[in-house]
């Protein structure tokens, strides 16, 4: 089976989970799409409230430090301001860790998570002082990732900290402060959608079906697109999730059920057309293909994984000079991907160029991590030893 495209909000890119939905469209009674009869059932699904809880240990100490910062010095501070300086997110306050989207009583722990998992930890430490929020997607480029046999096309989301509204009181500053991992200048030139808490929940829930999607815990990844679906039951994204569900437990009827239930709402949704179009192909169903792969092609050239797959391809062909030319189209598409500069590295190599060969392999080992440091490290010690 080819790649699956997964939305998912996880670091920075165009945001597939808030598409805009066609207010003409009729709702559909969502109930009617689930199969739960094919899934085990799973209990340890996080609530909504449990999204945004926090141990009673960290609340007493929240509340200790705030008064304790607020009542103590001459120089009162308000909340969303003290709140603010104690994430510190955008200076290092909070380690980046993608793929890896949790509650908040988690992410106040261990103080790493994703764009979505600060968020929710700032909504759960604002309830908290009762410092009102904005969530927010943030319209950026896309970035793609690949785990094992699934696209990933990742989104971004950050919130503002709104001021507490008080009679009487002029602000002479800009009012709202955002937290976001990236530094508020960096996003000025972004568009932004305002997100409902209903929304973010969607989203939250589809980012954990994905990751267990990854994991192959099929189970868990239903019980948890569920839940997305039942806080936003238009969803596109969980919608897409629900149909490749259903496809690997053999249910291509159900899955297209739901990738037509999506493309109601979005009828131009690339990650639902190009997961349809998949299962059409499969089916030989070859004139309903060609319709909608009319319009794939015209977004193809956007996924930097098409240029990887044509390098891949290329070098196992031994045609390095064009693997060459590939590997770079994919690195200019995407040069924060590690195993795109590792082709690059191979294909220089192959053609001669040592030089360009370790520097492409620096770059990867520099953006790499965990197992893949190990692996380009030795390979980089064989190069300077040949």
């Amino acid at each position: 089976m080819k790649p699956i495209v997964i939305s998912a909000i996880l670091l920075s890119a165009l945001s597939l989970g808030a598409c805009s939905h066609n207010a003409k469209v009729q709702a559909v009674d969502i109930n009617s799409y689930w199969h739960d009869d094919i899934f085990e059932s799973v209990k340890d699904i996080p609530t909504p409230q449990e999204v945004f809880s926090l141990p009673q240990e960290a609340r007493d100490q929240l509340l200790r430090d705030f008064t304790r910062a607020h009542f103590g010095t001459g120089n009162s501070v308000s909340a969303h301001e003290w709140l603010a300086g104690q994430l510190n997110a955008d200076k290092g306050g909070f380690k980046y860790y993608d793929n890896y989207t949790r509650i908040a009583s988690v992410t106040y722990k261990e103080r790493q998570g994703n764009c979505m998992s600060l968020v929710v930890l700032t909504a759960a430490m604002a309830d908290l002082l009762n410092v009102p929020v904005e969530f927010q997607e943030v319209l950026v480029e896309p970035v793609w990732d690949q785990q094992g046999e699934f696209y990933l096309l990742n989104g971004h989301v950050n919130l503002r900290l709104l001021p507490p509204e008080l009679k009487n009181v002029a602000y002479f500053r800009p009012d709202a402060i955002q937290v976001d991992f990236l530094p508020e200048r960096a996003m000025r030139g972004y568009a932004k959608n305002k997100l409902n808490r209903q929304t973010l929940l969607a989203m939250f829930y589809n980012n954990l079906a994905a990751e267990a999607l990854v994991q192959r815990q099929q189970d868990r990844a239903y019980a948890l697109v569920k839940q997305s679906l039942q806080q936003k039951a238009n969803f596109t994204p969980a919608l897409n999730t629900l149909a490749i569900l259903y496809r690997y437990r053999g249910h291509e009827d159900w899955a297209e059920d739901a990738y037509r239930l999506a493309l109601r709402y979005t009828p131009e949704d690339l990650t639902t057309l190009y997961n349809l179009a998949l299962l059409l192909g499969e089916q030989e169903r070859l004139e309903e293909w060609a319709e909608i792969h009319k319009v794939l092609e015209l977004a193809r050239i956007r996924n930097p994984y098409y240029y990887y797959d044509m390098a891949q391809q290329a070098f196992s062909d031994h045609e390095y000079q064009q693997a060459l030319t590939w590997y770079l189209r994919a690195v200019e598409k995407a040069d924060y991907r590690h195993e795109f500069y590792f082709g690059l590295s191979k294909a220089y190599w192959a053609t001669g160029n040592e030089r360009k060969a370790r520097q492409s392999l620096e770059k990867a080992l520099a953006l790499s991590r965990d197992g893949d440091r190990q692996r380009y490290q030795s390979k980089l010690n064989a190069m300077e030893h040949h």
